[in-house]
């Protein structure tokens, strides 16, 4: 077994590596960029090297400076974690050069399966089920056009090299075929150094899932079941769930064996994943094959047992697998649902910043349930605008896959992250969709579902009374708190604070009165027949999750402190709320409200990044949907369009400017 290993990557994968390892009992080496000087996996890892300035291509991408760091630390063997150099044949070449070992698997598997052109070829030829394409080289958006014309739409254009959502398009029509072309190519020579895209047949309202495989040196393979990856938005993952919610025993099974059979066919030894296309019928379709460990690892793990980093150590180290396909079983219901720097309101922007807070739910195994979180910040570090916005993968487990989604929502409530923008309350309200839950699931699901964007809900119904009645027992609790205060009263004796309330959640209104039973306080609404709901918590002031019962049910919700109230999160509703006497609540209605100011004359720049190109100029009329500017942060090219008919009175920035959210790209007349 090796004695200490280095990791070639950074963030959350690197800090699971070095879990896993420091439990076998193996030493670490972290690599560092300067942006990542004081990240989480330097400081978890035993050693730590700089190579080199924030940029991928200038550090974590540069295979010589990762072979020296081996050699100036005398790690045996790299792990490349995923993204950067673990599906580069030349890295793993390299490492064998320099008698260093290569955690993953043999040069040929990664360069016959690492080309999403090739590996469609070889695939047709292994007897595996693959989707209707071309998959020659195209040279330019007209030979595109006339491919996806034979084809018939709609087409997915695909990066050769790609992965992780980047260098795709999906096209409908002609027209779209050339903007999405232009768009692949470019993100694939940005991203990828390859600018190679063929087009393949669009399978209309299909699921994503995918089969991890697990092979040896010595002939090995077996599968570990399925992951069913379907929600996604600009073709990456979001949320993924183990098993999948549409398969049965027949279909896994033959799932599995066209798996193991490709990896044999090229001598895999080690972990990997095959991924499919399936139709709603249940039929599947070869998509690519990732060599490599996937980002949404950890459900396999939960639902099999099987911690796959150090069986990939293990095969690595020349041992066989010491796991047979019978002894793989499936044991309840994993859910993992992915924490972006990005503002969901603004259609999954990135954002970046500092973490002002980082509190994720606690990590435990009891009564059933799992929660798991694989990170690489802490509080007080920052999101760059150099790597992937991804924050954490949060994971659950359960016996049945209603309970891993219920488990799954009560963590989200439970992770408070400010300084930011996140994608929590859109994860958070994602878990509470009823065809979520059902299962009805498809590549499609946020397209067809926040058609418009995300926009958090207010809080209707019974959920509106379960946040009035805990809003009611927060202030409550203030109030008891400010009455404890030494000195406060001039005679010292008791204040008897009227029992009726108004509590406002928005605009809507709830007479409350109050009463005290033990711990507990009775909320009783004069609308609704009177209703009460018992309340429990043993919550203070200035704590950003409550926790606390509401009729016997746990509940938990985010409150953050605003002028007279707290604005409270559960369930991706984001509510106002504010709890007065009735003669403040009468006061209040006085109070003049602030309008937002117009900003319909400038296009501002929706998150911080790199201005690529102004596609108009000034003076010129352009019609809505026409592109205005492009520009690219955190890896994704994001063209801006013009949202309504406008004429362009003066652009103030230009290509290659680097600009701040909300700055100012160009003026409209």
């Amino acid at each position: 077994m090796f004695r200490k290993i280095l990791i070639a990557n950074r963030g959350e994968i690197a800090c699971r590596i070095i879990k896993t390892a420091r439990r076998m009992g193996i030493a670490t080496v972290a690599v560092y960029s300067d942006a990542d000087a004081d990240a989480l996996h330097v400081e978890m890892a035993d050693e730590a090297i700089h190579i080199g300035p924030p940029p991928a291509a200038q550090s974590y991408l540069l295979i010589d400076k990762i072979i020296e760091a081996c050699k100036i630390t005398g790690a045996e063997a790299v792990h490349p974690g995923y993204g950067f150099l673990s599906e580069r044949a030349a890295f793993a070449k390299a490492l064998a050069d320099a008698n260093i070992v290569f955690i993953g698997p043999n040069p040929r598997a990664i360069e016959a399966m690492g080309d999403k052109i090739e590996s469609k070829k070889f695939a047709s030829k292994a007897k595996v089920n693959v989707v209707p394409g071309y998959l020659g080289v195209i040279q330019d958006g007209e030979e595109a056009v006339k491919i996806a014309n034979e084809i018939g739409y709609p087409v997915m254009l695909k990066a050769s090299a790609g992965g992780g959502g980047k260098g795709m398009r999906v096209a409908y029509k002609a027209d779209e075929v050339v903007e999405g072309f232009n768009r692949a190519r470019s993100e694939a020579a940005s991203s990828f150094g390859d600018d190679r895209v063929f087009i393949e047949k669009f399978i209309v309202n299909p699921r994503h899932i995918e089969i991890q495989v697990l092979g040896d040196s010595f002939g090995n393979v077996i599968h570990l079941n399925e992951r069913e990856c379907s929600i996604q938005r600009r073709n990456q993952k979001v949320i993924e769930e183990a098993p999948s919610p549409l398969l049965d025993e027949e279909t896994r099974a033959a799932m599995g064996a066209q798996a193991v059979a490709l990896a044999k066919a090229v001598d895999y030894n080690s972990a990997g994943t095959v991924e499919f296309v399936a139709g709603q019928d249940k039929s599947f379709y070869f998509l690519e094959m990732n060599t490599r460990l996937q980002v949404e690892h950890p459900v396999t793990e939960l639902i099999t047992g099987i911690d796959l980093v150090e069986q990939m150590i293990r095969v690595a180290a020349g041992e066989p697998l010491q796991i047979r396909q019978e002894e793989v079983k499936i044991k309840g219901w994993a859910v993992e649902s992915r924490i972006y720097a990005e503002d969901p309101t603004r259609n999954f922007l990135p954002s970046i910043g500092r973490l002002v807070k980082y509190r994720p739910p606690e990590e435990k195994r009891a009564d059933g349930i799992t929660v798991r979180n694989d990170t690489g910040v802490t509080e007080g570090r920052e999101i760059s605008i150099h790597y992937d916005p991804m924050i954490a993968k949060l994971v659950t487990h359960g016996p049945d896959r209603l309970a891993a989604i219920q488990a799954q929502a009560d963590a989200l409530d439970r992770f408070v992250i400010d300084g930011i923008r996140h994608n929590i309350p859109f994860l958070s309200s994602l878990m509470m969709h009823d065809r979520w839950r059902s299962g009805k699931l498809s590549t499609g699901f946020i397209a067809e579902e926040y058609a418009g964007g995300f926009v958090a809900p207010e809080p209707q119904g019974e959920l509106a009374h379960v946040l009035a009645a805990v809003a009611t027992l927060m202030d409550h609790i203030g109030n008891e708190r400010k009455r404890n205060i030494s000195g406060q009263l001039r005679n010292g004796a008791p204040v008897r604070f009227a029992r009726d309330r108004v509590c406002m959640l928005a605009d809507q209104r709830f007479d409350v009165s109050i009463e005290s039973q033990g711990e507990a306080l009775i909320v009783r609404f004069a609308q609704g027949d009177n209703r009460a709901h018992r309340v429990s918590s043993d919550w203070r002031p200035g704590e950003p999750v409550f926790e606390g019962t509401v009729d016997g049910h746990t509940v938990f919700v985010q409150a953050r402190a605003i002028l007279n109230g707290y604005e409270l999160s559960h369930q991706g509703v984001s509510v106002a709320a504010r709890v007065y006497t009735v003669r403040e609540a009468e006061l209040a209605t006085f109070m003049p409200k602030k309008k937002d100011a117009g900003v319909s004359k400038h296009l501002l720049c929706p998150m911080p990044g790199l201005v690529k190109t102004i596609d108009v100029a000034e003076g010129q009329e352009v019609k809505a949907g026409e592109a205005l500017c492009m520009v690219e942060a955190m890896k994704m090219e994001n063209v801006l369009r013009a949202e309504r008919d406008v004429t362009v009175k003066k652009i103030v920035a230009k290509a290659g400017d680097s600009l701040a959210v909300d700055a100012v790209i160009m003026e409209f007349a």
